[in-house]
């Protein structure tokens, strides 16, 4: 079924619907909306739902490529993620793109066709923190697959249309998706002030780490050094332009925070822990010159003891990094003008119908993961990027 198709089906009047969160009976066999849901942890199923309606200020998108992120196979494996819990069953995905089939009456800025990639949670509009920017932060985040708002791993899923950014022509969909864990990197490196001639170090080389390394970067970094316990995961990391790579596989952390000055030359400007890791976040104030940064990226451990005394008498600022806010579109423009490539992260594809298959590669490491794309458009031939 192409757009026009849907579009058609789609236009008309509210009666062709039951209610503001489904669509009537007697179009119940041409819409379903295939549903990827994490009904308790450890169980995935798949669940036809009624496509829901968009309300003026939303559009209703017909979901293409989601994205695996490490925080969804906390969910399925442990029932929570940092300090969110789940507590009910919950639709997952957050790392998306699609194509609108529907536009509310006030959305003016995207159209029946466009291509985008969704930033998957929006804050209240009222408190401090939205007025001043920081709506990442909001304490009434509606946050995609974080409990208990629903995630977008489905065929069909309405969003406000004002933090859906329409793809520029020579991006892909997957791109779009991968903007995501870019806007964390993005995200990261603005807060760390990353600029030409800093020095970085980069702690764990998943998506998120090689996001923070591509960011740096882009912003004109002079050195990047990247760690990881995964050879095949730094291998990416030198493709997308590291400085050097260190396996710490046995390594103590006074052996690493040797290691890295002799690696660099000097002590880095920024350290960024990725990993989620104990080790790591204490590596970041042992490590770090004085003066300089430590971003804290990884969802790890809600206490962690870590050698402050390091850090107050080399004035090391320490910054929790959470998602991002306004990051999307500067993400975008790197990947638009080539100063950031992002398609090396894909390394398996998958049919929303085998999403359990999918969540399993990344659990088992199957294959060597980095990104493992799910695609939902029922198109989708199984084999071609999109």
């Amino acid at each position: 079924m192409n757009l026009a198709q849907i579009a058609e089906i789609l236009e008309g009047s509210a009666e062709r619907y039951a209610g503001a969160g489904g669509v009537g009976a007697d179009r119940m066999g041409l819409l379903h909306n295939l549903t990827a849901i994490l009904e308790k942890p450890n169980v995935i199923k798949l669940e036809q739902r009624p496509i829901p309606k968009p309300n003026c200020t939303q559009v209703l998108l017909k979901m293409e490529v989601v994205g695996i992120c490490g925080s969804d196979i906390h969910y399925w494996l442990e029932g929570r993620c940092g300090p969110f819990v789940l507590e009910a069953p919950m639709v997952m995905g957050h790392e998306a793109s699609g194509v609108v089939v529907e536009c509310g009456s006030k959305v003016k800025d995207l159209k029946v066709g466009d291509r985008v990639t969704i930033e998957p949670g929006y804050g209240c509009r009222r408190c401090t923190y939205c007025k001043t920017g920081k709506y990442n932060i909001c304490p009434e985040m509606a946050f995609c697959a974080t409990p208990p708002i629903d995630g977008n791993l489905c065929r069909y899923f309405v969003m406000e249309a004002d933090f859906c950014y329409k793809l520029p022509c020579n991006m892909s969909l997957e791109e779009g998706t991968l903007m995501e864990p870019l806007a964390v990197g993005v995200h990261g490196c603005k807060l760390a002030k990353i600029t030409l001639g800093s020095v970085v170090f980069v702690q764990g080389s998943g998506p998120i780490g090689l996001s923070v390394l591509s960011a740096a970067r882009a912003y004109g970094a002079a050195a990047v050094l990247v760690t990881d316990i995964a050879d095949y995961r730094l291998e990416y990391a030198k493709k997308l332009g590291a400085f050097e790579t260190l396996n710490t596989e046995g390594m103590d952390e006074n052996q690493i925070a040797e290691k890295v000055k002799s690696i660099l030359g000097c002590e880095p400007h920024a350290t960024f822990e990725c990993a989620g890791n104990l080790t790591c976040a204490r590596l970041g104030l042992l490590c770090t010159r004085a003066g300089g940064t430590v971003v804290l990226l990884g969802m790890g451990g809600l206490e962690m003891s870590l050698p402050f005394g390091a850090a107050l008498v080399k004035e090391i600022t320490m910054i929790g990094s959470f998602r991002y806010n306004n990051d999307y579109p500067e993400a975008i423009e790197m990947v638009r003008t080539g100063k950031v490539s992002v398609k090396e992260l894909v390394t398996h594809r998958f049919k929303i119908e085998d999403t359990e298959a999918a969540y399993c590669t990344f659990k088992n490491r199957s294959g060597n993961p980095i990104k493992i794309m799910i695609y939902c458009n029922e198109d989708w031939d199984g084999k071609t990027p999109r």
